[in-house]
């Protein structure tokens, strides 16, 4: 179903002709139909278009149409028309929320006129609200992405500078470290109106990947009883979100490229291409590069996708978030099962700070609940995280500190001493025991 800026209800035919051409003569695309049962198709959630709407209609009538849409989805703008001229009914329709009244018989320029304003209202609504949940996302993204080293901060200004583009994106790293919620992000960010649809590609059955991803006409093989819209389609004015792109088979790799520069699909069993505006997000834990030398992977489509890449820290290279993300985390799970959150004795966090972390943010997340509900911390194998001699804790904590610090005053020593309370040569030997840098001054 194509977008359309006008959607006209209108049982008398050519009434409903004069209307349509009307707006398509002036540059508007508008449907019509006869009733508001036949409408209610069209009157998806992210319809933002103009109702053109006869009030004596056949089914539901147009000013109850108007009140029913006031109280669902008042940001739509709704223009009644009728051939009694009853001023009192006009009153009325603009009391419930009516953006205009036109009485029939009336010139084609003067519905045009009314129509574009409406349309400019509609406009300035959305944009109202796309700005509004830009602010939200933005103001939240921290709380999203949790973490205050500097492989975090410039993450989330990626995510910022990139958001609003229409690039495709390539998300680089290991499993469980949030590729998901980092495209989601991207999404919440960009302002598209459409969807955020998810795909594992190394989940989807090969035999069921052409009507999966492109959809099928009704008759296109057996069983296909009627029309399917696939992921691609649905994504339209969207986002489509390929995890683990790496698995899917070089056969599906050249159809989904070809779909990537054209924008254009056509649904299994159809002739008819079909114009497609959507953003791609793909994920991969491994290098595409690799495999593309190693022949596992195109190396045309991994151009495609890599207009942008981001990479994305493991948590062993950002130690100092995991006590941070593990309150976060116990946090979420004490509101899930009812119980207030514990608080970490000093032997936990070393174990946290020395563990390897594997299976990065997600089995830090894991363990969180298994520490919530009273069970002991274990690795993947089941294997009990092994405890920390006190010195080896005592220094991990400690060399986070002075990376910390460092990183916050540019390597700056002296600043850096000040900051930690300590003398600078005291500082200047510890950095040297952790074998950090740190500048003069």
């Amino acid at each position: 179903m194509k977008p359309i800026d006008v959607l006209v209800i209108e049982d008398d035919p050519d009434v409903m002709l004069g209307c349509l051409q009307a707006l398509a003569l002036a540059g508007i695309g508008a449907h019509g139909v006869d009733s508001v049962e036949a409408a209610r198709q069209w009157l998806t959630d992210d319809f933002d278009g103009v109702l053109v709407s006869d009030i004596r209609l056949p089914g539901m009538d147009g000013l109850t149409f108007l009140r029913e849409q006031t109280a669902v989805a008042p940001q739509r703008a709704v223009i009644l028309i009728t051939g009694h001229g009853d001023i009192a009914m006009a009153v009325q329709a603009m009391r419930d929320g009516a953006w205009d009244f036109i009485e029939k018989p009336f010139l084609s320029p003067h519905l045009v006129e009314v129509v574009k304003r409406a349309l400019e209202k509609c406009q300035l609504s959305r944009e109202v609200r796309n700005l509004r949940r830009q602010v939200a996302a933005q103001g939240g993204l921290a709380a999203r992405l949790i973490g205050n080293t500097e492989p975090m901060t410039r993450l989330r200004k990626q995510i910022e500078h990139i958001s609003k583009t229409s690039a495709d994106v390539l998300i680089q790293g290991e499993t469980g470290t949030g590729k998901e919620l980092v495209a989601r992000c991207l999404h919440d960010l960009s302002g598209r109106s459409g969807p955020f649809v998810a795909l594992n590609c190394a989940g989807l059955p090969e035999t069921l990947f052409d009507s999966e991803m492109f959809g099928h006409e009704a008759g296109a093989f057996s069983g296909a009883s009627k029309r399917r819209i696939g992921k691609i389609e649905f994504a339209d004015h969207g986002t489509l979100f390929l995890d683990e792109i790496e698995s899917m088979p070089l056969s599906f790799q050249v159809k989904l490229l070809r779909v990537l520069q054209e924008r254009t699909l056509e649904r299994l069993g159809g002739n008819q291409s079909i114009a497609v505006d959507f953003r791609v997000i793909a994920a991969s834990k491994e290098d595409l590069l690799a495999a593309s030398d190693a022949g596992r992977f195109r190396r045309d489509l991994y151009y495609r996708l890599n207009v942008v890449t981001l990479r994305l820290p493991t948590l062993r290279s950002r130690r100092e978030d995991i006590a941070l993300l593990f309150d976060h985390f116990t946090r979420q799970f004490a509101l899930r099962h009812d119980c207030p959150p514990p608080t970490p004795n000093a032997t936990v966090i070393a174990d946290l700070m020395l563990h390897d972390w594997p299976g990065n943010v997600r089995e830090l997340r894991n363990m969180a609940e298994r520490y919530l509900l009273g069970l002991d911390l274990q690795l993947d194998d089941e294997t009990p995280v092994k405890r920390a001699p006190l010195a080896e804790a005592v220094d991990a904590f400690e060399r986070m500190l002075i990376e910390q610090a460092l990183r916050q005053h540019n390597g700056n020593l002296s600043r850096a001493a000040e900051a930690l309370a300590v003398a600078r040569t005291t500082l200047h030997d510890k950095i040297r025991k952790h074998g950090l840098d740190g500048k003069d001054g």
